[in-house]
């Protein structure tokens, strides 16, 4: 996993933040998080020294550009989720290792308008042929979620955490996929569309690394 370097700096910011954590005995965190999965609101409960709960909704979106073939696409995404996570603290300190589940809104729009003529399924088209070429993707709606990390006061009334992990979302599915103008073969659309799909099919689990900063009380 990607993160798993991000690991000794967790346990060393836990180690470090451990007598804070004890001197505070406030157990109800409002905030907000941000990272991976977006941006947005965040309440966090720690029902006693090994035990806790949170919960967050996160929201964000943005553009990537990339290719497939002789097309240019321009990605647009949607992260749309929210969820619930049981932390574990094992060590009675800020390190936490946790799992839950998220509703998974995430969805994209894939959008090509090529401007010189494209080879789609051994065919060649002119632009004018094609017009735009677009399609949607979606995952499924729910998506377990393993992250470890570190929560914890930073100093009186003010907590911070940090969790890298990943969400198993998996296959991202791409559909509705058409051309403005109808002279483009459909058994060539479905070709192209087919080529993307091989192209994502192998990102089924998506990263997370998230921040947080709240209020404790």
């Amino acid at each position: 996993m990607r993160f798993l370097p991000l690991l000794p700096a967790i346990l060393l910011l836990s180690a470090a933040a451990t007598p804070a954590i004890a001197q505070d005995a406030a157990r109800v965190t409002v905030g907000v998080t941000g990272g991976s999965l977006g941006i947005g609101p965040e309440v966090s409960y720690r029902a006693s020294d090994h035990f806790g709960l949170r919960g967050n909704a996160t929201f964000l979106s943005f553009s990537q550009g990339f290719d497939s073939d002789d097309l240019d696409y321009d990605g647009k995404v949607k992260l749309r989720s929210g969820g619930v996570m049981v932390d574990l603290y094992p060590f009675n300190s800020g390190f936490r290792i946790s799992a839950g589940a998220r509703s998974n809104g995430n969805k994209g729009r894939v959008v090509a308008t090529p401007s010189g003529p494209v080879t789609i399924n051994g065919t060649t088209y002119t632009p004018a042929q094609i017009g735009t070429l677009s399609g949607r993707a979606k995952t499924k709606n729910f998506a377990p979620t393993l992250t470890l990390g570190y929560g914890g006061g930073i100093r009186p009334g003010l907590a911070f955490g940090v969790d890298a992990g990943a969400m198993f979302q998996g296959t991202v599915r791409l559909h509705d996929f058409v051309a403005s103008n109808a002279m483009i073969r459909a058994e060539d659309i479905e070709a192209e569309r087919r080529d993307l799909q091989d192209d994502i099919d192998s990102y089924k689990v998506y990263p997370v690394l998230q921040f947080s900063l709240g209020y404790r009380f």
